[in-house]
């Protein structure tokens, strides 16, 4: 096995916890508001546990509702509030289907190219064979994966 195929499936064994999104729902107010009210820490306590303005804390809490607070703020805030903070892209689909997916694609792409240039020579393959091509074509870019990102495919 492959280092890439090896990776993907261990990426999806480990995220697949994470792919239903019902898991990831936000609290309205954001993570660090739903934690603070939790655990009854005000604002102002929180503030002086990072050595901040209280203000400052009202603006954390607002750009995370915006999307807009950055990792590095929400490690500090998590940090101060016993917390781990967590990041991860977590793919809709395992990591196989999205690149069976794009091998189809590109795959297909390239079969139209081809196939339009044997009509051209009159030298027209049957379904068939076409389908065997294209299995093999898929295959052969699930092999080299940097070939199913690459501008041309």
């Amino acid at each position: 096995m492959r280092d890439w195929e090896t990776a993907r499936k261990n990426l999806d064994r480990r995220l697949n916890q994470w792919r239903f999104k019902e898991r990831l729902a936000v609290p309205p107010k954001g993570w660090v508001r739903a934690i603070r009210d939790a655990l009854g820490i005000s604002s102002t306590e929180l503030a002086k546990r990072m050595g901040l303005a209280q203000s400052r804390i009202t603006a954390i809490e607002d750009s995370e509702r915006r999307s807009a607070a950055t990792l590095k703020t929400m490690r500090k805030v998590a940090a101060a509030l016993d917390c781990d903070f967590v990041y991860a892209l977590v793919p809709r689909v395992p990591l196989q289907k999205i690149a069976a997916a794009r091998a189809r694609v590109v795959a297909e792409k390239y079969l139209r190219d081809v196939h339009h240039t044997m009509q051209l020579e009159n030298q027209a393959i049957s379904p068939r064979a076409k389908q065997e091509l294209l299995n093999r074509v898929m295959q052969e870019l699930m092999e080299n994966p940097r070939r199913l990102w690459s501008r041309d495919g």
